[in-house]
């Protein structure tokens, strides 16, 4: 059964997720959806509650997807279930979620939900670079596009990881933001880019730390973002540093929250020294800041 656009078919809460019915939807469960926050803002993760409404079937076991990626329920403190979600920087003012409920009886349902998204309040900056770090060249373009699909494969692969931490997550390291997430670069009067992440101020040597407990799925030497290390922490969650001065960790290792795993430099293609630290959602890359706001809704497995 397949809900799409137009009048409401679930009892819903907080949010005006608007669903038209099939003739089925008369079998449906009927739901309670709710975000946090509230309404969910494009370049950011957040966090989707899905329960049962009251004198309705509860839920056995629920699944989904949005946005490409597979979206991981589980069992919520309040009841139902809970997953993360990342939203692409660039889209509409919507984003599709499919939902897979089961009922105690084994019965399976299928819900498409469009969930109304806000745009980010992003910046633009102007740039005024040499031309050899503007324009690489073809040899440094393909090195580029090679480093790009290394790195999108560790954030796709990480939703086949099991969670590895319970805690919040932390800044990588202290100090001030000198660039935030998100701001539309202009090279020599051109726009050329995003800046995917969050810069730290630092000086070289200054330690950086890891956000959360994970695996290091990679430590390797890119051209653009110089020494970096990656972290799997499952379920979709991965975080980058880049431009460091040094790893401390190897591929393989599992580290803990708030472990040193390398510290600030400035390789790469950068004029200073400094930490970038990006975050994804499989293959969405999210302002890492807003992992800063996500609260232990979901308990862990036993």
């Amino acid at each position: 059964m397949s809900l799409a656009g137009g009048v409401s078919a679930l009892r819903l809460t907080l949010l005006p997720l608007l669903v038209t019915p099939s003739l089925e939807a008369q079998s449906a469960p009927t739901l309670e959806i709710t975000t946090r926050p509230a309404r969910l803002t494009r370049g950011t993760v957040g966090l989707i509650l899905v329960r049962a409404a009251r004198r309705a079937p509860r839920l056995a076991s629920l699944a989904g997807r949005a946005e490409g990626e597979p979206l991981h329920f589980r069992p919520a403190a309040g009841g139902g279930f809970a997953a993360f979600i990342g939203t692409g920087i660039e889209g509409g003012d919507s984003v599709v979620i499919t939902l897979f409920p089961v009922r105690p009886g084994g019965e399976r349902d299928s819900l498409d939900l469009a969930v109304p998204v806000a745009g980010g309040s992003y910046r633009r900056e102007q740039l005024r670079v040499e031309t050899k770090y503007a324009t690489p060249d073809s040899a440094a373009q393909r090195r580029i596009g090679e480093e790009i699909e290394e790195a999108r494969a560790i954030a796709r692969d990480s939703h086949a990881t099991p969670r590895k931490w319970t805690g919040p997550f932390r800044l990588p390291r202290p100090g001030r933001v000198t660039s935030p997430f998100g701001t539309e670069r202009i090279l020599n009067g051109e726009i050329q880019s995003r800046h995917l992440g969050t810069d730290f101020a630092g000086k070289v040597g200054a330690p950086v730390r890891a956000a959360n407990a994970g695996i290091v799925a990679l430590v390797a030497d890119f051209y653009l973002a110089g020494t970096v290390v990656y972290l799997d922490h499952g379920e979709g969650i991965v975080t980058g540093y880049f431009h460091l001065s040094k790893a401390t960790v190897a591929a393989g290792e599992t580290v803990a929250r708030g472990q040193l795993i390398g510290r600030v430099g400035k390789s790469g293609r950068v004029t200073g020294p400094h930490l970038h630290w990006v975050a994804r959602y499989g293959r969405i890359t999210v302002d890492p800041m807003s992992l800063m706001r996500l609260r232990r809704e979901v308990r862990s497995k036993k």
